[in-house]
């Protein structure tokens, strides 16, 4: 029997009813079912899953188990079921972990560059996977360790889409000395910098003027946010090189953001950025290759002059 968890970032005013779709899916194919707490939690408080179905009760289901944490995600747990966006992959990061567990992720939000499958496709790519008809997409992390140790950071110290450094409680630019291997680069007078992993470089590194690369590329993308220097680019590194960044600002603090988990450091602290030692699988379906997401998301394939 398989065994799948399903996480979700509840909105009461969106339609559950594709939801209620996944799980009549999985019960009729007896497969058993893990809900995230809170997530399950906030279903049972608002019952009525959607205005298109009224008269839906979540307790005419069974009971289903439920998880809190990383800590107690069962190991042998086979596809880890999000519904929502990008964000919400993002946030379902901190319960697999190293665990190895598949994401299957269902966009019910707007763009959706991790989350591929649309809730309209729902139940033709269920079917698909059952059948093991899908491939996994391997993405690389980044992951830093900061100098003093800061006990947030180091519980969770890994992102999928990136590292950012920003300014804190000021409008001023801040200094970051940045470096590869201790070999000195440059320092970025700007509102911040970016350290990108190629999933995250259609994500803010791309708004920033950074370029989009495949999944499967084995490196970092250093972007600067708004350099005072025009002359600055954006530069990929090899993954398989450190970075270490130092900041300075007229301000005591500076803040860090791992995907969308922020973090404020006293200026003095060292920051070391490497490859992290896990990789996380999404679920990938044919028809919603990197490619085609370029060409369903960003228009590519479009040009109203053919």
């Amino acid at each position: 029997m398989k065994k799948v968890a399903i996480y979700g970032y509840y909105r009461p005013e969106k339609s559950f009813t594709y939801l209620l779709l996944l799980l009549d899916i999985l019960l009729k194919h007896k497969v058993e079912i893990l809900f995230q707490k809170d997530f399950y939690e906030k279903l049972l408080e608002h019952r009525n899953f959607s205005k298109e179905q009224p008269e839906f009760l979540l307790k005419s289901y069974p009971e289903f188990q439920t998880f809190t944490s990383y800590h107690d995600l069962p190991d042998d747990t086979n596809v880890f079921f999000t519904y929502g966006g990008d964000g919400t992959i993002l946030r379902a990061l901190t319960y697999i972990r190293d665990k190895g567990i598949p994401i299957f992720g269902i966009n019910a939000g707007r763009l959706g560059f991790l989350a591929t499958v649309q809730k309209e496709q729902l139940e033709k790519a269920v079917s698909l996977y059952l059948k093991g008809q899908y491939t996994i997409s391997e993405r690389n992390l980044v992951a830093i360790d900061t100098q003093p140790e800061h006990a947030g950071i180091q519980k969770m110290n890994f992102a999928l889409n990136e590292l950012v450094v920003n300014r804190k409680n000021t409008t001023a630019m801040i200094n970051i000395d940045a470096y590869i291997d201790d070999e000195y680069l440059a320092t970025y007078w700007s509102d911040g910098l970016i350290v990108s992993t190629p999933t995250g470089s259609t994500a803010y590194s791309l708004s920033c003027g950074g370029p989009i690369m495949v999944p499967e590329a084995m490196n970092f993308i250093i972007n600067p946010i708004a350099p005072h220097n025009l002359t600055v680019r954006p530069l990929v590194v090899p993954n398989e090189h450190h970075i270490k960044l130092k900041v300075s600002s007229r301000e005591p603090e500076f803040l860090i953001s791992l995907d969308s988990r922020v973090y404020s450091l006293p200026i003095d602290t060292e920051i070391r950025v490497y490859t992290a030692p896990f990789i996380i699988k999404l679920i990938q379906f044919k028809e919603n290759s990197f490619i085609k997401t370029l060409q369903k998301k960003l228009l590519w394939a479009k040009d109203e002059r053919n």
